[in-house]
């Protein structure tokens, strides 16, 4: 790849947190969510650009915590894949499709590790579309009507994270078929690539416990433990 780009998706309300301003300005060792995640990537060796994502009436707030950081802050859209939408709408017209890869981030995960981007940008400059998991040490049931019909093996079960990375064409495909089908909506990235694009292999790199997503307050709790402990 010719650039690699790092999003921060920061477009969504947080309501399922239950704040009264966005969860990715709260506060996280000091340092709001978005400052941690944009700092990551503006700081990794190999990422060109960060761009983030934020409901508008917060882009003032938002450029003075990262704005030397970012190419751009531009308005996020109504669901999560709107706002990625409108993130490659906006790469696609300055950027190389065929030539440029993205990195695609949930605001929501500040402690994403170095390591992570690196095994990202390596993975994606050999294959097309590479999803962050990590294994589950759960037990997963598959229930319908509150009645278990299946126990999937476990080892084959892994826990979705972000980075989501793609070349840019690909990624950009495959959310113009999504955005056409109006029985879809998509809750990650690598889903799009699976249901549109079946024929392009979406390869795994391996997360960490530690790039938690913080979507309820004891998430919050979790990460300040996990960011005092030091640990990479």
């Amino acid at each position: 790849m010719a650039r690699m780009v790092a999003v921060v998706l920061g477009g969504g309300a947080g309501n399922r947190f239950g704040a009264t301003r966005p969860k990715q300005l709260l506060t996280l060792g000091g340092r709001t969510l978005i400052e941690h995640c944009v700092t990551a990537f503006h700081d990794a060796p190999g990422i060109d650009e960060v761009l983030l994502v934020m409901p508008p009436a917060y882009h003032d707030e938002s450029g003075k915590l990262v704005g030397h950081q970012v190419s751009a802050i531009i308005p996020g859209g109504v669901t999560r894949s709107d706002s990625a939408r409108h993130a490659l709408a906006y790469l696609t017209a300055r950027n190389d499709p065929a030539t440029t890869g993205v990195l695609l981030h949930d605001a929501a995960r500040p402690l994403v590790t170095q390591q992570i981007i690196a095994d990202c940008i390596t993975a994606l400059g050999k294959y097309d579309a590479v999803g962050t998991a990590v294994p589950t040490s759960d037990t997963i049931v598959v229930a319908k009507d509150g009645v278990m019909s299946h126990v999937p093996p476990r080892e084959t079960l892994l826990r979705c994270q972000t980075p989501q990375c793609f070349r840019l064409s690909v990624i950009t495909q495959a959310h113009r078929l999504a955005g056409a089908d109006p029985d879809f909506t998509p809750t990650d990235d690598c889903g799009v690539v699976l249901r549109y694009l079946p024929d392009v292999p979406v390869h795994i790199v391996l997360g960490s416990e530690r790039n938690i997503k913080v979507t309820y307050p004891g998430d919050l709790a979790v990460a300040e433990a996990l960011l005092g402990s030091g640990e990479p």
